[in-house]
């Protein structure tokens, strides 16, 4: 599932795609461009700039994961209405799909591309280079590592291990209160984005109770739940009152799992509260926000190309969702470590799983 291997085979796709507009089998095209939708939402509003086109390109997960793909959606829906552009969404439904997709919008000259996630990074550095007169904003992707080093090309990326942080110091207070030895994470895959969740995550439980234990595993997927159910319930058997999915349509498994064997459980990137009465709060990334503001730049001609925003407590790019019973009575606890991190009285949260 990792791009690094596909480098040099993208190069070579991208160009080809370039010219015919396909690139892989026909299956791979006719898949491609059955999963594409458009969106065509209107308003009135005075704050409608120039009419630019903005497409963007989801991930596996498609717009159904609850999670990232779906944020991503709502901040183009929102630039929709709120700006007057105009939308365009392609779902890949495989890592196949990647390469056509964004090939697709730089050849319909799409003013502002917006790929969705970490795992387009060898995609979209090959597209940009290919086509240099498009702009790229990719969620959680650092635009200066890509190894062509476009300028056309800014990386959205988000301090996850901040919300982690937050909901890690709530799951040991939880813990700690309940006499809890053990809570766990679920993880698609041990990428940069997952991990940052996961270090906070450990961090933050370990601030609030030291004593307490962690678990972790990573399921290698992000869309299939039974895999994440099974490790959520192994984790369960080894004592974990606290399950955090860091694993999109996939995680949604683990949090079922925590839901069947009567624990708690965490959501992750929107407010997955709505699960149920279990979930004791959802580790935020305003994936929608970040977009919104990449299209509102780039239609007021201040695009960030061979640059990266970063999204963090700071500046509402991330944070915790709402507390379900449980969880409420830290509430105040919870607030004064937000406010503790913002000021840097907290500082050098980890990002990295050991």
């Amino acid at each position: 599932m990792f791009l690094k291997s596909r480098a040099i085979a993208l190069a070579g796709c991208v160009a080809l795609a370039l010219g015919v507009a396909a690139c892989g089998s026909s299956n791979d095209n006719k898949s491609s461009s059955s999963s594409s939708s458009t969106s065509t939402g209107t308003s009135s509003t005075a704050s409608q700039g120039k009419k630019i086109k903005v497409g963007l390109v989801t991930d596996i997960g498609g717009l159904n994961d609850r999670s990232f793909n779906h944020l991503a959606y709502v901040g183009l829906q929102r630039a929709e209405k709120e700006l007057g552009i105009q939308g365009r969404v392609l779902t890949s439904k495989s890592n196949a799909d990647y390469v056509p997709n964004l090939t697709t919008l730089a050849q319909q000259n799409y003013d502002l591309i917006i790929p969705v996630g970490f795992l387009m990074a060898d995609a979209t550095d090959a597209v940009a280079k290919q086509a240099p007169n498009a702009k790229f904003a990719i969620v959680d992707v650092d635009a200066t590592g890509l190894k062509g080093k476009p300028t056309n090309v800014e990386g959205l990326l988000f301090k996850e291990q901040e919300a982690g942080y937050l909901a890690g110091y709530l799951a040991g207070l939880y813990a700690k209160d309940n006499n809890i030895k053990v809570i766990s994470s679920v993880g698609g895959q041990k990428i940069p984005p997952v991990d940052h969740y996961i270090a906070g995550y450990q961090a933050g439980a370990k601030a609030a109770d030291p004593g307490i234990q962690t678990l972790n595993g990573y399921s290698q997927d992000f869309v299939a739940q039974d895999k994440c159910k099974e490790i959520a319930l192994n984790q369960i058997a080894k004592g974990s009152g606290v399950v955090f999915q860091v694993a999109g349509q996939c995680g949604l498994g683990a949090l079922d799992a925590a839901k069947e064997k009567g624990k708690q459980g965490i959501g992750v990137d929107a407010d997955q509260g709505y699960l149920g009465s279990y979930i004791l709060t959802s580790a935020e990334k305003k994936v929608d926000v970040a977009v919104f503001n990449a299209i509102k730049a780039a239609q007021q001609g201040t695009f960030n190309g061979g640059q990266d925003t970063i999204n963090d407590l700071t500046n509402n790019g991330v944070g915790f969702g709402k507390l379900n019973a449980k969880g409420q009575k830290y509430s105040s606890q919870l607030q004064k470590v937000a406010a503790d991190i913002k000021s840097g009285k907290i500082k050098n949260i980890p990002d990295t799983v050991k």
